[in-house]
């Protein structure tokens, strides 16, 4: 029963993922953007917010993000591969993205391990949070499946009797 998916659908996901990441950096802003601010071009006006600049790359990573996500998890150029290999193959072209993002725009001091560590830190808080909520997402769209196809099987059991 999936719905054809239009150019909205894919720039409404696109907005929710910035949209989220902006949320985050805005609050790292708030906490760590005055001590961070010589630090990292990402925190460069402090607790002020995020440079207008770096939003923009925030939005350009979301947007190849969720094309990332359009092949790994639509049969368009990958047509059989288990799911948990697709999402390990997006999980590193993820990476592999914002690694190149962090080095062409200097979001952080490449030669410090600390950075790399509160990154990937944060990347995998980020993910195992949304694997949870999809998980919650897909036992509650089971759940409805089973009510309907029990309420159809009901109606069908009254008609037959």
């Amino acid at each position: 029963m999936d719905q054809k998916k239009t150019v909205f659908h894919y720039l409404a996901q696109v907005l929710i993922v910035f949209g989220f990441a902006m949320l985050v950096l805005n609050i790292f802003c708030l906490i760590f953007g005055n001590s961070a601010k010589d630090f990292s071009s990402m925190f460069a006006l402090g607790d002020q917010g995020v440079p207008a600049g770096i939003a923009f790359q925030f939005l350009l990573v979301s947007a190849l993000t969720i094309g990332l996500r359009l092949i790994f998890f639509t049969d368009i150029l990958i047509k059989k591969m288990p799911v948990w290999i697709r999402t390990v193959c997006m999980l590193i072209c993820v990476v592999i993205l914002i690694t190149a993002f962090i080095i062409a725009f200097s979001w952080f001091p490449v030669g410090m391990w600390q950075p790399w560590a509160m990154f990937f830190v944060c990347f995998g808080v980020s993910f195992l949070g949304s694997c949870f909520v999809m998980a919650v997402k897909e036992k509650t769209e089971n759940r409805q499946m089973e009510q309907a196809l029990r309420r159809l099987q009901e109606q069908e059991e009254r008609r037959n009797a």
